[in-house]
């Protein structure tokens, strides 16, 4: 099936779009599910699509679910490759081409075994995985995994840190929860020659950064956390004090309470250095993704199934990420496990991170990835 999971991939790399308007990409997913001859419900949160395979070997109620992500990152392509980015300002920078096209791979294969197993197979489709609120929300919000309702989910990411031919497992909080910051600190601009008649916001929001780091920092000594500033805007001049400024961060934790206390403890903590400072703020807590917790159990029936496949070198304990992943979603409605799929290759040249863009992928990964979905599906039905 190499050719063909080459061939899904190279069509959506070269036809990525943004978050929550994925159509094109969705018409391409129903195309090759109708060419399969799976059934399938289209529309589920917007473009999300959820396709069901069913098992002839015995008469099962049995469920279990694998997923994929439809959308790309604001990013310009940079390379010759003949599938490059053919939608200017777009690229499938997070891999989740090839998660689409090992989706689909999986479900002709288990559409061609049909008749060596029992049970159903649910391929759910999500829309826009990488922005808040995460399309894994919305689909669980829509009922796409109600009926019928698996028992488990199985995911996986390329990671151009593994190389091909191996995948990474963790069991327990995988990856953090990830929350978006806003805050606007309010003083009273003017004339920087007239500092006494100023309330300088871009001097508390120096004393605000500094110190609600610092007490971040001690909060919860013993978990992992992350508090972090990507954008300051004083929209002022070399001799005007602006009236605002505006600052952007993210918060990231592998424990939910921690994530909970945080989020009541920032509000009044910043407004109360601002007020100190003869100023005041404003801070929004934008909601993002949980933290993705990989169910014991199940991880250790795939790490099994992987074994099985690539023999015990195929398999990689990996460290718990900072990043976050809306798959999380799903872990926190069922068992899930989300599994790290090497596609690095420094032979072939491919090393480059996420994100990037020159990113791609060692496609000798993609037959690797399909069979570990398919497997995975199968055992658990098995089981």
């Amino acid at each position: 099936m190499r050719e063909d999971l080459v061939r899904m991939r190279r069509h959506l790399h070269a036809h990525p779009e943004a978050s929550f308007a994925e159509h094109a990409t969705a018409a391409f997913v129903i195309e090759q599910l109708r060419a399969v001859g799976v059934e399938l419900r289209d529309g589920v949160a917007g473009t999300g699509i959820v396709a069901l395979v069913r098992g002839e070997a015995a008469s099962s109620d049995h469920c279990f679910a694998l997923r994929a992500d439809l959308d790309a990152l604001p990013i310009q392509e940079q390379g010759d490759r003949p599938y490059v980015s053919r939608n200017a300002g777009w690229m499938h920078a997070c891999g989740h081409d090839a998660h689409t096209a090992m989706v689909l791979g999986a479900a002709r294969l288990l559409r061609d075994l049909r008749a060596q197993w029992s049970g159903k197979v649910l391929l759910v489709f999500q829309p826009g995985e990488e922005r808040i609120p995460g399309g894994a929300s919305l689909m669980l919000k829509a009922g796409a995994l109600d009926d019928p309702r698996p028992t488990g989910i199985i995911g996986q990411h390329v990671t151009p840190e593994l190389g091909t031919g191996t995948i990474g497992f963790h069991e327990g909080p995988f990856m953090a929860s990830s929350d978006e910051l806003f805050i606007t600190v309010i003083g009273r601009g003017g004339h920087a020659a007239r500092p006494d008649a100023l309330i300088d916001p871009i001097g508390i929001a120096a004393h605000l950064l500094l110190a609600l780091r610092e007490e971040f920092t001690g909060m919860h000594p013993d978990a992992d956390k992350l508090l972090a500033f990507g954008r300051v805007i004083a929209d002022g001049a070399t001799n005007v004090v602006p009236d605002e400024v505006h600052i952007a961060g993210t918060l990231r934790a592998f424990d939910e309470e921690v994530r909970e206390k945080v989020h009541r403890w920032l509000p009044e903590r910043a407004q109360a250095i601002a007020r100190v400072h003869g100023g005041d703020c404003r801070v929004e807590v934008r909601k993002g993704y949980p933290v993705l917790v990989n169910d014991p159990g199940l991880s250790r029936r795939m790490r099994a199934v992987a074994s099985e496949l690539l023999g015990p070198g195929g398999v990689i304990d990996v460290d718990r990420r900072m990043g976050s992943e809306d798959f999380a979603f799903y872990t926190h409605a069922m068992p899930g496990c989300f599994m790290r799929l090497g596609t690095g290759n420094t032979t072939k040249g491919i090393s480059t991170g996420l994100h990037t863009a020159t990113f791609d992928i060692d496609e000798d990964a993609l037959p690797i990835g399909c069979a570990m979905l398919t497997a995975g599906a199968l055992s658990e039905l098995a089981e």
